[in-house]
Formats: C-alpha cells, sequence, structure tokens
C-alpha cells in the first residue's frame, strides 16, 4: 500500500508553526515547548494524571513519543540517549507509581552527573495533600536527587520552567530537573508565549576559570616528574576530549581514565594507563601509588577509584583538581591546586600555556610496566571466556561501537578489555551502579545515534530487571545488539562471596533463568546462543549482519573472577592480580 505522507517541515516552518501565540492548554504548551528545545525522541508511559498530555500528542506528527514497558526503562532510555548525544534526556511518567518507578533512574543520573528533564503528572491542585488516588509527593521524594525541581501550579509559568529546567540540566555540573505537573494544569488553557531568555537568581555556574590558578598548575606540572592525570566524566559531559589529547601531548602526563571516563581518552594513546581503582590496571594504580603530582580532571576521587583514604598515592606532593563543581573539590582528597571552571575552558586556557613535564624517565617506567603485567585471562580451548566475548566485540567493532553496559562483572570486563576511540561510546552507571541500566540505555543511545552500532553487553541478572522493553525493539526495529553474558549467576555477589566471605555463596543462583534465546524470539526478535569459541565467532558475526535488533546469549564459565581486585578496605597497592599473579 502506497501511503502518501505531508512533506516534512524545514525547521524555520516548523518554528513559525510553534511560537504562534494561540490560545492553547498546559499540554499543548509542553509539547510546543519540548521541540522549541531541540527535543527529538521523548520516553514515556502514560497514566491518568498524564491524559491531556498524551490526547495532545495525538496527531501531532511532529512529536516523537516512545512507548516502553515500564517507567524504569523510560528513564534509563532517556539517561541512555543523554549519555551518547549529549543532549538533554526526556521522560514522562504518570503520578503515584508513575513517578516513583522513576525514581531509580533519577538517583542514577543525578550521580553521574546526566542532563534530564523528568516530566511527570499529579493529581489537580485542589486534591494535592489529601491522599487522593494515586497521589505522591515526587518533589519531595526526589529532593536529595534532582539540581532542581518544579511543581506547576500555573499553566503561565509554563513556558518559563520548561526553558529553565532545561538550562539548569545541562548547565555547570549536569543533572536531573523534575517538573510535576498536575493534571488540571495541563488542561488549562493561556496565549502560549515562548520563553528564550533565562535568568534564576543564585543560579550562576563558574565556566571560565581562575588563571592564576591555571597557572599555578602549569608550573607543578614543569616541575613534577612522576605526574599523573585521572580523568573522569566531567572530560566527556564537557566535549573536552580533544583539548585533554593536546593538554597530555603537550604536557606528557600519563592518563588513567575512570569508568565514566573511558571514552574521554582513546585507548590507544601511549600515555594511556588503564583504569584505575578496584578493579584498575596494575599500571594506573602504581603510578597513582607512587606519582609526586596528581590531577583529577573531571574525576571526584571516588571511594573505588581511591580505595582506603590513608592509603592512597602516600608519595604525592601536590594533588590538583579541575572540577565546574566547587564542592567536589577537597571534600574527599585535600587538594593543593584548584581550579573551579567547565574542563574545556580550563584545558582550552592550559594548552596556551602548557609545557612538558620532567616526565621522560617516568614514562618509560609505566611503559615497562604496561608490558610487564597487562590485563590478561587464562585462555583455554574448551571455554568461553567472559574476556575473550568483550574482546572479540572490541575487534570486530573497531572501538566504534557505543557500547552501554548493566552492572557487574561483565561491567569491569567490558571496562577493561574494550578498547574505546571515541568520546560518549560507553554509557554505564557508575556511581549507582544501577542494574536493569544496561539495556534500556542502549534503546535510548541507538535512538539519539541512529546511524551508529549500538551494542549492550549485560549479564543474565541485570537483563531480567527490564528484558520486557525487547518489545519496543522489535515493534520499532531498533537495531541495539544485545549480549548476555549468562554466567548463570550474579557474578560479582558471587566473586565477592568467594574472596572476602570465605566461600559463604549465599542466594546467587540464576539458574532458574529462562531461556534467553526463546524469550528474544517471544518478543519477536533474532536469539543466538554460542558456548564455544568458535561458536562466539560465527553467531556474533550473523548478529553483526542482521539488520535490526539479536539477543546474543554467551554462555560462560560461574567462577571466572575479575582481575585485578582491590577488597574494601585495602589500598590500591594491594592488588589480587589472579591469574597473572
Amino acid at each position: 500500500m502506497n501511503v502518501q505522507t505531508e512533506p516534512k517541515r524545514s525547521k524555520e516552518e516548523l518554528i513559525e508553526k510553534l511560537t504562534q501565540p494561540d490560545l492553547i492548554t498546559g499540554s499543548e504548551i509542553l509539547l510546543r515547548s519540548l521541540l522549541l528545545e531541540g527535543v527529538d525522541c521523548v520516553f514515556g508511559y502514560p497514566g491518568g494524571a498524564v491524559l491531556y498530555i498524551y490526547d495532545a500528542m495525538h496527531g501531532f506528527d511532529d512529536f516523537n513519543h516512545l512507548l516502553t514497558r515500564h517507567e524504569q526503562g523510560a528513564i534509563h532510555a532517556a539517561d541512555g540517549y543523554a549519555r551518547s548525544t549529549g543532549k538533554v534526556g526526556v521522560c514522562i511518567a504518570t503520578s503515584g507509581p508513575g513517578a516513583t518507578n522513576l525514581v531509580t533512574g533519577i538517583a542514577t543520573a543525578y550521580m553521574d552527573s546526566v542532563p534530564l528533564v523528568v516530566i511527570t503528572g499529579n493529581v489537580a491542585t485542589n486534591f494535592i495533600g489529601t491522599d487522593a488516588f494515586q497521589e505522591a509527593d515526587i518533589t519531595g521524594i526526589t529532593m536529595p536527587i534532582t539540581k532542581h525541581s518544579y511543581l506547576v501550579r500555573d499553566v503561565n509559568d509554563l513556558p518559563r520552567i520548561i526553558h529553565e529546567a532545561f538550562h539548569i540540566a545541562n548547565t555547570g555540573r549536569k543533572g536531573p530537573v523534575l517538573i510535576d505537573i498536575p493534571k488540571d494544569v495541563s488542561a488549562h488553557k493561556t496565549i502560549f508565549k515562548p520563553v528564550t531568555e533565562v535568568s534564576i537568581r543564585g543560579y550562576n555556574p563558574t565556566v571560565q576559570p581562575n588563571k592564576l590558578q591555571v597557572d599555578k598548575l602549569l608550573k607543578a606540572i614543569e616541575e613534577a616528574e612522576r605526574p599523573v592525570i585521572i580523568a573522569g566524566g566531567g572530560v566527556v559531559y564537557a566535549d573536552a576530549s580533544a583539548e585533554l589529547i593536546e593538554f597530555v601531548n603537550a604536557t606528557q602526563v600519563p592518563v588513567a581514565t575512570t569508568l565514566l571516563g573511558l571514552s574521554g581518552f582513546p585507548s590507544a594513546h601511549e600515555l594511556w594507563l588503564g583504569m584505575p581503582g578496584m578493579h584498575g590496571t596494575y599500571t594506573a594504580n602504581t603510578a597513582l601509588q607512587n606519582a609526586d603530582l596528581i590531577i583529577s580532571i573531571g574525576s571526584r576521587f571516588d571511594d573505588r577509584v581511591t580505595m582506603n583514604l590513608n592509603g592512597f598515592a602516600p608519595k604525592v606532593k601536590t594533588i590538583a583538581h579541575i572540577d565546574v563543581d566547587p564542592a567536589e573539590i577537597g571534600k574527599n582528597v585535600k587538594t593543593d591546586i584548584p581550579c573551579v571552571g567547565d574542563v574545556k575552558a580550563v584545558l582550552a586556557y592550559a594548552n596556551t600555556k602548557a609545557r612538558s613535564a620532567k616526565s621522560a624517565a617516568w614514562i618509560a617506567e609505566l611503559q615497562v610496566m604496561k608490558e610487564k603485567f597487562p590485563l590478561k585471562y587464562d585462555q583455554t580451548e574448551n571455554e568461553l571466556k567472559p574476556q575473550f566475548v568483550v574482546e572479540m566485540i572490541s575487534e570486530t567493532t573497531k572501538g566504534e561501537a557505543i557500547i552501554t553496559t548493566d552492572v557487574g562483572q561483565h561491567q569491569m570486563w567490558a571496562a577493561q578489555f574494550y578498547r574505546f576511540k571515541n568520546p560518549r561510546s560507553i554509557v554505564t552507571s557508575g556511581g549507582l551502579g544501577t542494574m536493569g541500566f544496561g539495556f534500556p540505555s542502549a534503546i535510548g543511545a541507538q535512538m539519539g545515534n541512529p546511524d551508529k552500532l549500538v551494542v549492550s553487553i549485560n549479564g543474565d541478572g541485570g537483563v531480567q530487571m527490564c528484558a520486557q522493553e525487547l518489545a519496543i525493539c522489535a515493534i520499532n526495529n531498533i537495531p541495539v545488539k544485545v549480549v548476555i553474558i549468562n554466567n548463570q549467576v550474579l557474578g560479582m555477589v558471587r566473586q565477592w562471596q568467594e574472596i572476602i566471605y570465605d566461600n559463604r555463596f549465599s542466594h546467587i543462583d540464576l539458574a532458574g533463568s529462562p531461556d534467553f534465546v526463546k524469550l528474544a524470539e517471544a518478543y519477536g526478535v533474532k536469539g543466538l546462543r554460542a558456548k564455544t569459541k568458535e561458536e562466539a565467532r560465527r553467531v556474533w558475526q550473523e548478529a553483526l549482519d542482521t539488520p535490526g535488533p539479536v539477543v546474543v546469549e554467551f554462555v560462560v564459565p560461574k567462577g571466572e573472577n575479575v582481575f585485578p581486585m582491590v577488597k574494601a578496605g585495602d589500598t590500591i597497592s594491594d592488588m589480587i592480580m589472579g591469574d597473572s599473579e
């Protein structure tokens, strides 16, 4: 059947249409305002309190909404969209349970500084505070995990609030902003007046650095003999990867990238040391423990990086910290040179004056260390190892894919063995460690990057927290390649119980999990399985050659552990090296 469709409007024509001073409802104001903010996809799930909003979507062809199968799927998809594109992710849910189902996703984004605008419905204003059906104080519930929140009581405030929300979410230290819209406000009408200016008293993030502080840092670098950079997610979020590469080349300071910072500095660079911390490389951890200067760039000295602070970097003379959030500087580690400002702006200025450290001997020493203590694992021909799977994915995609992960052992193997080339190519829950995040975040990443390959690496535990979202991949032909590393247990919990709790294994058996191939097929998605290296290579190539979504299950041993590992309470010098020890 040949369906004639109306020609797509130009951007200018669409803006002209959207900005007309029409008498419209709050729901229509919301949709118009989102489009004027440049939103091209909203993830959501309807319910009673947002029915006026969803009614306004009916026949509104310029507005793109993706119906997920759970509110948590919606917010994780919005999160993956935001991390992979640098734009603000948007999701919508109804009041009460719809709103509270978003809480984990809001906390996930807040911990990792991801810009989201979260829109919830609420009961009508005259019912607020009466314990009405499906009422929840979502602004109160989420106060500790949002940058800001709004309860809209007047439809005339809606254009301003939406514009402010996007500004707050995507400036300074980025993060989620919540807009709670009572049902009657979404129905009230007013003349639409778009808002383009923003002025928020008390909110004025520092972007440009104090140049004297940056000069002090550059002097410290010139005098340093054993400097190390810890590059975190702030490098990626500031779109400062090019500036960091230029800075490193000029200063000759080696770089360790945190979990969230992994794609901010290319893995192939000769001065890359790997990831530091609990499951960091021997070289990255040893470098930090012997450094005389540590420069944190967009990293917050997280406890999984520093481990026991009493034994962290015992030989360091100077610690510098570049961060857009002044509250992070000195919070966990005493800072000698604070540089508050946007990472991109700080490095851009620093690159005008940067000179090399006295680091030639140090770099040579670290290169020898990298060769002597590489990441490795015990390879056998009759077993399919999870590390091999990640290496295979890295080699076949040439590091060009967007990789999303869930949380657990597979997440650490992805961080260790995938070689990232491009910024925003890893999407993972770092600070909160949210199981169920990996697959829906890949849907958002794919929607934001339709021309890129998106691979979601999951464990058999976390994928079951969100497997229902396979439906929307099938219906909308979203071509995510869903990898399941199936070891039939809660792997990271099992590893801790083995190493820390003397092999007292408690409630980790996932043997009753579904047949993942049949589960995929039940949703109308191709499912594949591999148990050997030969099968792994064959089915993975088949997945890559298949247009549309594919689920690939790799069956791996239960007892495989992530090494190196530093136990909680130990210093990063106390690495358990596993097979290479």
